[in-house]
């Protein structure tokens, strides 16, 4: 069962509540439940953590998916792990969980709303000055958009905006997609095929969280390493990072 219909291209159509100038929608209602899922999820596991080789089965995993992502963050940045860890966690995590639970019936992914993609890209637009301001400090930082000479800066400032307005539309773009492709089958044709695209689906949507983290930490890398390779000194230790 699909909540939103054919001619609507976005969960945010689908008003669930209305009282006064409050309105619900389906994004709004999913984005919470994900968040409480995984807040919830993150509570009852890390409550009774074990250092010994009894943890339990969820700790496990839980380790084996921190230990993939720090392992992705240290190739990509080479240092400041444990700064960066927390930041593309969180958006990797919350676009995946929201993506995987698609094969449930009434179920529409939040990042499916261009809404939600957009809000995390800028969270990206705002994250990657962040981190270049704090580890290279702001003089440095701003530096590099007059390099080589001054007449790149309104390129250096397009691509700024160019590349958050990518990764909102790729993610957006990719998901509503999926989900009409699927509406579409379940009305011209019999289970078979709908069961084969939600399969798909689910590859697709733990894709779309990798490239989307991966991303963001290449731009954030890219805004903190530039200084280096150009042959500057970073002010203090980068493993200490701070913001």
């Amino acid at each position: 069962m699909e909540i939103v219909a054919i001619d609507q291209i976005s969960p945010d159509q689908v008003i669930l509540f209305t009282w006064g100038f409050v309105t619900i929608n389906a994004t709004l209602l999913y984005t919470w439940l994900i968040m409480g899922l995984l807040v919830g999820g993150s509570m009852v596991i890390t409550k009774d953590l074990s250092t010994d080789r009894t943890m339990s089965r969820w700790q496990n995993l839980l380790e084996v998916i921190v230990g993939t992502i720090r392992a992705e963050i240290r190739e990509i940045a080479h240092e400041g792990t444990d700064t960066y860890f927390p930041f593309i966690a969180t958006l990797f995590l919350f676009i995946l969980f929201s993506n995987i639970f698609t094969f449930i019936p009434g179920y529409v992914a939040p990042t499916s709303s261009l809404t939600t993609t957009a809000a995390m890209a800028i969270m990206v637009f705002v994250a990657v000055p962040m981190y270049g301001i704090a580890k290279n400090g702001i003089v440095e930082y701003l530096k590099e958009y007059f390099r080589p000479t001054f007449i790149f800066f309104p390129f250096h400032v397009m691509g700024e905006f160019s590349r958050t307005l990518a990764l909102a539309v790729r993610l957006f773009g990719n998901l509503m997609s999926h989900e009409k492709v699927i509406a579409i089958l379940l009305a011209v044709t019999p289970l078979f095929f709908p069961v084969i695209m939600q399969a798909l689906g689910l590859l697709i949507g733990v894709i779309q969280a990798y490239i989307f983290a991966i991303l963001a930490m290449v731009y954030i890398a890219s805004a903190t390493q530039s200084h280096e390779e150009a042959g500057h000194k970073p002010k203090k230790d980068t493993e200490a990072v701070k913001i």
